[in-house]
């Protein structure tokens, strides 16, 4: 399914000139450098490529023909362009060393040994490069590609260290990617007419296959038996990983290898890698790619017109990855509004079709290949409700953050606060980021683990954010929701009429911590919420006649400098021990330390709000 998907949206795509993905028989490849060669074949200048808007110059994605997996001793060059080992035969490493040893410093054994084996391997690399573009190129007419090849056959590796063209780029230029170009033409070699002509369309170099029906598409094609990485998951090898792989023999059945154990046609494997490098370009203006956690998200959408679609992917990339500009949050916000009440998507933009299906994958690193974090398919008018009830579900009252908290930001609420150190995404629980966003993605229940996890770091860095207090009224809300064993839903403010256990303790601790502030001022070093916050949401009995009593002194220092504030907190503190009962609960579920946050946090507003009390946690904006 999920490779059809993409071997649809390649096909889309290619259709469509003005998508921006390669053609069938080319890949987006980062080069760094353009080689400018004369009409002799001869090196005139070196055009440096990179991306300068950056602090550091970053290679440019450039459209190029395909690349191909290159492993242990075989040695596969690229069409037209590829990193200096194979164009140039120089080498990062080797020039290194040689710099050490024409220096008079004395090489190790082991070193010499790199050495020879570099230089061996360094020679086979260029070889191959220029022996296949030889044969490819034999009498050729073009005048570019006449160029290239008297440049291959009159380029010595040794004259780099002689070239000012060369030298003049630094210790940048060397292992980088490189292309060519002629002089006074402004098209790259293999951007040529006739170098065109030249590109394979099912892969770079052509090699003996097996034939037989393709998964993907159900045709009698030829089949591919290894198929080429996929770049940009977070995490994942800087080469690139697989989906689709087969390295062991152990892996093999019926007597096939490789690729053969689930044919895919050498089209379609080209198709969906190809989309889904597309898809997870790193680009500023790639809106169909987000990280969450450690799993990297790309969608797509399919529509009947390829502005349906369009329209489609910019309002999930809207509702999934929330921007802070003022503009967005608006659009956001009244996207929910709409939705929440039913009103049909094209109210929000004409283009904007429900039944258009939406695709979104998840990928995360797992050594050598990846693994499929989820993988979820469903109409656009499915997704904006479940996301939609998703951020209502996250709703508080008043509204404690300017922006709709996306994704990543609730996932971050579950890593551990440092003093003066942001919380690390990396160390979000690997299963938990793809869980959360598969039970928004779905509107099934959050992860089980998930109301563990918010009470576990509350307790332990004392770090009590609007996020994840959110988090926990989520996760309470979407269990009312399912279980209906409970009929009051969860608050979304402050209810003093709500008998709970848990919601009531929640406000009386609020209470009491407030009596202790007003009582000691802001420079008390610890509060009781510092103190005695978990065990108090965990075993009351053992926790709130200790923090009663000691109220009860902290009413008689405020009642000296404050007595009509003391009046009103010793009438709340009593109006709420009145719900509780006769007596305090001896434990509390974990459903029940949700609600006791919950109604912590509603009490904590709306003292906030009567007596202008400063909060003493950070807001989240």
């Amino acid at each position: 399914m999920i490779l059809s998907a993409l071997n649809n949206y390649y096909e889309r795509l290619a259709s469509n000139e003005d998508s921006g993905i390669a053609p069938r028989g080319y890949s987006a490849e980062k080069i760094s450098y353009a080689v400018v060669l004369d009409i002799t074949g001869h090196v005139v200048s070196v055009q440096d490529l990179r991306d300068t808007t950056y602090a550091k110059p970053l290679p440019k994605r450039l459209i190029v023909p395909a690349s191909t997996k290159r492993t242990g001793q075989v040695f596969k060059p690229f069409l037209f362009w590829d990193k200096t080992s194979y164009a140039l035969g120089i080498s990062g490493k080797v020039e290194k060393l040689r710099k050490k040893q024409e220096s008079s410093q004395q090489l190790s054994n082991k070193e010499k040994d790199d050495l020879e084996k570099m230089l061996d391997r360094l020679s086979k690399e260029h070889e191959s490069f220029r022996s296949y573009h030889v044969n490819l190129l034999e009498n050729p007419t073009d005048e570019g590609l006449t160029s290239f090849l008297r440049f291959l056959n009159t380029w010595n590796p040794d004259t780099f260290l002689e070239s000012n063209h060369f030298l003049r780029l630094g210790e940048d230029f060397l292992d980088s990617n490189v292309v060519f170009r002629l002089d006074g033409k402004r098209e790259l070699l293999h951007e040529r007419s006739a170098a065109k002509e030249l590109v394979p369309q099912d892969g770079l170099q052509s090699e003996e296959s097996e034939c037989g029906n393709c998964l993907v598409t159900g045709k009698h094609q030829t089949i591919a038996r290894i198929h080429e990485s996929i770049k940009g998951v977070a995490g994942a090898q800087s080469s690139g990983a697989s989906i689709v792989s087969f390295n062991k023999d152990s892996f093999g059945s019926y007597g096939k290898s490789q690729g053969y154990n689930a044919p895919v046609s050498k089209r379609a494997a080209a198709a969906y890698v190809t989309a889904l490098n597309f898809l997870l370009r790193h680009d500023d203006g790639n809106r169909q790619r987000l990280q969450i956690g450690d799993t990297t998200v790309v969608f797509w959408a399919e529509a009947a017109h390829m502005k349906q679609a369009i329209a489609g992917e910019n309002l999930l990339s809207t509702l999934l990855d929330v921007k802070t500009d003022e503009t967005e949050t608006c659009k956001l916000q009244s996207a929910l509004t709409k939705i929440s009440k039913g009103r049909p998507l094209s109210e929000l933009d004409p283009e904007l079709d429900e039944e258009t299906q939406i695709y979104v994958l998840g990928l995360a690193p797992n050594t050598s290949r990846l693994s499929i974090r989820f993988w979820e398919a469903d109409s656009l008018k499915n997704f904006t409700a479940r996301l939609a009830q998703h951020y209502q579900d996250l709703y508080l009252n008043p509204q404690p953050w300017k922006n709709e908290p996306a994704v990543w930001r609730l996932i971050r609420e579950l890593v551990p606060y440092r003093e003066n150190n942001k919380p690390k995404l990396n160390d979000v629980p690997p299963q938990l980021a793809g869980e959360l966003t598969r039970a928004i993605l779905t509107g099934q229940r959050y992860p089980r683990s998930l109301l563990t996890n918010v009470l576990m770091r509350i307790r332990a860095d004392g770090h009590f954010s609007p996020l994840r207090v959110a988090l926990c009224k989520a996760v309470l809300c979407r269990n009312t929701r399912f279980t209906n064993t409970q009929k009051k839903e969860i608050p979304v403010s402050i209810d003093i009429q709500n008998q709970d256990p848990g919601y009531v303790l929640g406000r009386l601790f609020a209470s009491l911590e407030s009596c202790q502030r007003n009582a000691l001022g802001r420079e008390v070093n610890a509060t009781i919420r510092e103190r005695y916050f978990g065990a108090a949401s965990a075993t009351p009995a053992a926790i709130f006649p200790l923090l009663v009593r000691n109220a009860q002194h902290h009413l008689g220092k405020v009642k000296k400098d404050k007595p009509g504030l003391a009046v009103i907190l010793e009438r709340q503190i009593g109006e709420i021990i009145e719900l509780l009962g006769s007596e305090f609960p001896g434990s509390l579920s974990l459903q029940a330390q949700g609600r006791f946050v919950i109604g912590y946090y509603h009490q904590q507003q709306s003292l906030l709000t009567k007596h202008k009390i400063q909060p003493d946690h950070g807001d989240e904006k």
